[in-house]
């Protein structure tokens, strides 16, 4: 390939496998390659947060998928729908960039999370930098000590927060998002698609921080209504499986179907997220979501659901009994489809990327 070069560096696992930022990243990079960039992912296969080893995890995923790799010296290299992706020890991070810098040449680097700084810090020598803000967590606005030359925030919540040095341009960046695979239709009100529960609920990543408290008390109090719940950071199954009206499903990554079989989908974080990607997937399955006051989720539901303080239990009840469900479909599918845009027109105007390579 002879266009232009991009490179994704962070010290968390390359695609395929998907963890914080991790999809909204590889869907920019395959953005890149469908418009004739060359585009190398690096990362790594310990976990930067406690170094347990992911390459087990990675081999597994390769496998299922038919996906040939080359490993030697403790690094695995492959192709992943046209990315060239490159996984090492997580102390190897840096040496290997520097080497790719040197390489690849690469017009554009981008990066985020974990020690983020130093990556931004060294690439910006030779390239463009764009630092992702994926949320407002420390981890994730540290980049900014690496002075990229754009910072990309995930929502205009995110971007609020960013507190970027003045050689930094802060710009709103929402992530980007693929078409809805496995949708029905949105159908008139009182009528359901084929394979959808009328009055599923849907929540994905049943965990504390997400609102695992207020859950536990929505499924006591609405006996009468299945809830589909899908293992997110890790597996709490053992909380819930015990409910008649709870079907658990492990982490999966084909989440299509899954949005297409409920019609209600719940965000009740305590934590100030930054813009949930399955807020605007569920929206493109024409699926209303009842989500906290918490964060950018507001933003990310905008007419398109039902916003309430995640401790007043009464108001979920009511809402998930009342909400209009085929009206408020509609609306959430409006809002979302906006966001099945072509990203790489705002690096360019962002001045990340010239004009001429964003579309081919």
């Amino acid at each position: 390939m002879t266009g232009p070069t991009v490179l994704f560096a962070w010290r968390r696992t390359p695609p395929p496998l998907l963890i914080g930022g991790a999809e909204s990243q590889q869907l920019l990079a395959q953005e890149f390659v469908r418009v004739g960039w060359r585009v190398v992912y690096l990362g790594s296969h310990e976990a930067p947060w406690n170094g347990s080893a992911q390459i087990g995890h990675l081999r597994a995923h390769l496998r299922a998928h038919g996906i040939v790799w080359e490993e030697a010296r403790g690094e695995v290299r492959y192709q992943w729908t046209g990315v060239s992706c490159r996984a090492v020890p997580k102390d190897r991070v840096e040496a290997t960039l520097k080497g790719l810098l040197a390489e690849a040449r690469p017009e554009l680097v981008v990066t985020s999370q974990e020690r983020a700084a130093d990556l931004a810090a060294l690439a910006r020598r030779s390239s463009r930098v764009a630092g992702w803000l994926h949320s407002v967590s420390a981890n994730s606005m540290g980049v900014l000590h690496g002075r990229p030359h754009v910072a990309l925030a995930t929502s205009e919540f995110v971007a609020g927060r960013a507190q970027a040095h003045a050689d930094t341009k802060a710009i709103v960046f929402y992530p980007p998002f693929a078409p809805a695979e496995g949708a029905e239709p949105l159908l008139p009100a009182g009528r359901s698609a084929a394979g959808r529960v009328p009055g599923g609920v849907l929540m994905v990543n049943p965990i504390p921080a997400k609102g695992a408290a207020l859950l536990h008390q929505l499924i006591r109090r609405l006996p009468a209504l299945r809830f589909t719940l899908v293992e997110g950071w890790w597996d709490t199954a053992r909380e819930f499986t015990a409910y008649p009206n709870v079907h658990w499903v492990p982490r999966t990554y084909a989440m299509g179907p899954i949005y297409a079989a409920n019609d209600l989908l719940l965000v009740p974080s305590q934590v100030e997220d930054a813009f949930p990607r399955v807020i605007v997937e569920a929206g493109l399955h024409g699926v209303p979501t009842i989500g906290s006051s918490r964060g950018g989720i507001p933003e990310a539901v905008r007419d398109g659901g039902i916003i309430l303080h995640p401790d007043d239990v009464d108001a979920w009840v009511q809402a998930i009994e009342t909400a209009e469900r085929a009206g408020l479909g509609a609306k959430a599918l409006a809002g979302a489809a906006p966001l099945l845009r072509p990203c790489l027109p705002e690096l360019a105007a962002a001045g990340l990327i010239p004009a001429a390579a964003a579309a081919g």
